[in-house]
């Protein structure tokens, strides 16, 4: 945490208490730690002020001016499609789709998920075999299939230089192995249920980290702030992620 404040209060375009005028009613490091909480646990921000023991105002102000500034300093932390490509130089990579909930926004009708029966945002997700993360695309409209996001994201050159790539059904015609699918009419041969248990087995690291990623709340319920402010929070949010492990403060 002090790491991040540091990079923070470098980051500031000005002292967060400038020494003149009326001061905050948090210092730095105590609204740093507000803004990282309402991120992880996407908790009402007039329960976060009560907690706190300030105003719903504060809390609101003090999270639409950090989390930006959070989002531009942890974004070295967050490896782009060129450093997966490295990471992944002649080993299995696992891939996954996840949505990540939002309001309905009247403005923004393609955030519906008819799979998912809920409107959001389409994030894809690279790890190795052994569960290490190494890749989170940016955010998708939440009607995109994962097929489609497969080729609107950076997966189709991260997977280009692996040695293969493991993922679910959604990805039948992009990656080699994938579950089969049960035949029109028929049904899956005592084989292929093995073979799909097998690939199911070996996709487990991957779902862990999808649920590591959305253990930060904001991504795993309903996101309530205004539209415009929803790449700042998930950047920052993936930042975090990123950050979190490094430092291992989580």
């Amino acid at each position: 945490m002090q790491e991040l404040v540091a990079g923070v209060c470098r980051a500031l375009p000005k002292p967060w208490n400038a020494g003149r005028g009326r001061r905050r009613a948090l210092g730095l490091y105590r609204a740093v730690e507000v803004a990282c909480m309402y991120l992880r646990h996407n908790t009402t921000q007039e329960l976060l002020a009560d907690l706190i023991g300030v105003s719903q105002a504060t809390v609101s102000r003090i999270v639409a001016i950090l989390v930006p500034v959070i989002r531009s300093v942890l974004a070295e932390y967050v490896p782009d499609a060129a450093d997966a490509i490295a990471m992944v130089e002649g080993r299995v990579v696992l891939v996954d789709g996840t949505i990540t909930p939002c309001w309905s926004y009247a403005e923004h009708p393609d955030l519906w998920s008819r799979k998912k029966g809920t409107t959001g945002f389409n994030a894809q997700l690279v790890s190795l075999l052994d569960g290490s993360p190494i890749y989170i695309s940016e955010p998708l409209p939440g009607c995109t299939h994962d097929a489609v996001a497969f080729t609107r994201t950076r997966l189709a050159d991260i997977i280009q230089h692996s040695g293969g790539a493991i993922a679910d059904k959604g990805y039948q015609g992009h990656v080699a192995a994938t579950p089969r699918k049960v035949p029109r009419k028929g049904a899956l041969s005592k084989r292929d249920k093995e073979c799909n248990a097998e690939i199911s087995a070996l996709r487990s690291p991957i779902e862990r980290v999808v649920a590591h990623f959305k253990s930060w709340r904001i991504l795993h319920t309903d996101y309530r702030r205004p539209y415009r402010t929803y790449r700042d929070t998930y950047d920052a949010v993936r930042g975090l992620f990123f950050f979190s492990m490094l430092f291992r403060f989580e």
